[in-house]
């Protein structure tokens, strides 16, 4: 699959997949100098890329687990979902979950892209669900 992407200035890197087996494709700080992320604070780095995603396709920001289980450092809302239609700058707000000021720098890798096929639902009201073994249990009720 072939996505198009915009430099949006000077210095911008493209998303780049580690290995052949790799999901996500690392994002990179497009940063004049370092930035400081303060515990429990959250800063936008930008990337300096844009998108066109094929309709039906969304891409998907998630944590680098190196930087997520040795800095603390992930996407502040989890998960960032970029529509199909969305065609403004990448970037990634970086939450510190640690208890040290963690220092971002110009060019790093602070988060993967993954792009993925997504359904629009067509949504019809119902009075009455099929029932299931589970039921309506949630929040850990297959678990002990």
């Amino acid at each position: 699959m072939k996505v198009k992407i915009k430099l949006l200035r000077e210095g911008a890197s493209l998303p780049a997949y580690a290995t052949d087996g790799s999901a996500g494709a690392d994002l990179c700080a497009l940063l004049d100098s370092p930035v400081t992320v303060s515990p429990g604070e959250t800063e936008k780095i930008p990337t300096g890329l844009s998108l066109e995603l094929p309709i039906g396709y969304a891409a998907f920001v998630y944590a680098r687990s190196g930087s997520a289980t040795k800095r603390g450092l992930a996407p502040a809302n989890k998960v960032g979902v970029i529509d199909s239609d969305y065609r403004g700058e990448i970037f990634v707000a970086i939450h510190n979950h640690s208890k040290n000021p963690e220092i971002i720098e110009p060019g790093e890798r602070i988060a993967q892209l993954v792009i993925a096929p997504v359904i629009h639902a067509e949504f019809e009201v119902s009075d009455s669900l099929c029932d299931t073994a589970r039921g309506e249990g949630g929040f850990g009720s297959t678990g002990k």
